[in-house]
C-alpha cells in the first residue's frame, strides 16, 4: 500500500440506543455488553498507518516492535461478544421470497429492501419497526431484541461500505431466538475485520468498511501512547472495554 493514499472509511455510526426494560433478554442473547458502547470518535492517520502495515498472509501489523494483531481475546474484552460457541455461518439466498419471508419470521412484517439489491434491508426501516414494539408481550420483547441485534449487525459488528443497509443472511440465525447465544458472534467480527483489512491494504482500495470500533479501540489499548486520552484520566477497565 502507498503511505500517502488517502483511504475513505465509512463514518462511525452513533451508539445504537435501546429500552431498558429489554435488558436481561440482551444479556440472554450475548448482546448486552456491545450494546452498553458509547461514541466513539475514530482517527484516520491511525486507521492509514494501521492498514499500511497490515500483512495478509499472516493477519498482523508489522511494526518496529515484531508482529501483532487483534485476537479473539480483544474481542471478547473491547466489545463483550461471546468467543465460544457454534460458528456463525449459513446460506444467502438473494432471492424476494427468502428475504420476505424471513424478516416476517424475524421482524413481524415484510421489508422495505434495497431498490439495488434484494438481499439488503434498510436500518431505518428496523429500527422503526423495533420502537413501534409495544414490550407488552413475550413476542413483542423478542422482536424488539431482534431488530436491535440486526442494527448492530448493520452498525457496528458487521459493517460495510453502506451506511443505511444491512445484509439479510444474518436473519436466519436470529430466527431461533433461545440459539442466538450459542453462536461465536466474536469470532465472525473479528474475521470481518480481518476481510476488510486485507481488502484496504490492496494498493488499488480507496475505501475501508468493517467493525473499525473494535480496531481503534484495540490501537488505543495496546498502544496507550497514541491514545486520544490519557490512560490515568479514565475510569477503570470493564467489560466492554470500548465503553470507556
Amino acid at each position: 500500500m502507498q503511505p500517502n493514499r488517502n483511504l475513505m472509511v465509512r463514518k462511525l455510526d452513533p451508539p445504537q440506543t435501546w429500552n431498558p426494560m429489554v435488558e436481561n433478554y440482551l444479556r440472554a442473547t450475548g448482546f448486552y455488553h456491545v450494546s452498553k458502547i458509547g461514541v466513539i470518535r475514530g482517527f484516520h492517520p491511525l486507521l492509514a498507518t494501521l492498514v499500511e502495515r497490515w500483512r495478509p498472509e499472516t493477519h498482523t501489523f508489522v511494526l518496529p516492535v515484531g508482529e501483532v494483531t487483534v485476537t479473539l481475546e480483544d474481542v471478547a474484552y473491547i466489545f463483550g461478544l461471546p468467543i465460544d460457541g457454534e460458528a456463525v455461518s449459513g446460506w444467502t439466498d438473494s432471492s424476494g421470497d427468502f428475504v420476505q419471508s424471513q424478516s416476517h419470521a424475524i421482524f413481524g412484517r415484510e421489508p422495505e429492501v434495497s431498490s439495488s439489491s434484494k438481499s439488503y434491508i434498510k436500518l431505518g426501516w428496523v429500527r422503526r419497526v423495533r420502537d413501534a414494539e409495544p414490550l407488552d408481550t413475550e413476542d413483542s420483547v423478542r422482536r424488539y431484541v431482534r431488530c436491535h441485534i440486526f442494527c448492530l449487525f448493520g452498525s457496528t459488528l458487521f459493517t460495510d461500505k453502506s451506511t443505511a443497509y444491512a445484509h439479510a443472511k444474518y436473519l436466519p440465525l436470529l430466527r431461533d431466538f433461545d440459539r442466538i447465544h450459542t453462536y461465536s458472534w466474536g469470532s465472525a467480527c473479528l474475521a470481518h475485520l480481518y476481510r476488510a483489512l486485507c481488502r484496504a491494504s490492496r494498493f488499488d482500495t480507496k475505501e475501508m468498511d468493517g467493525p473499525l470500533n473494535l480496531l481503534f479501540v484495540w490501537a488505543w489499548e495496546r498502544m496507550p501512547c497514541i491514545a486520544p486520552v490519557p490512560r490515568n484520566t479514565l475510569p477503570p477497565a470493564e467489560i466492554p472495554v470500548a465503553k470507556r
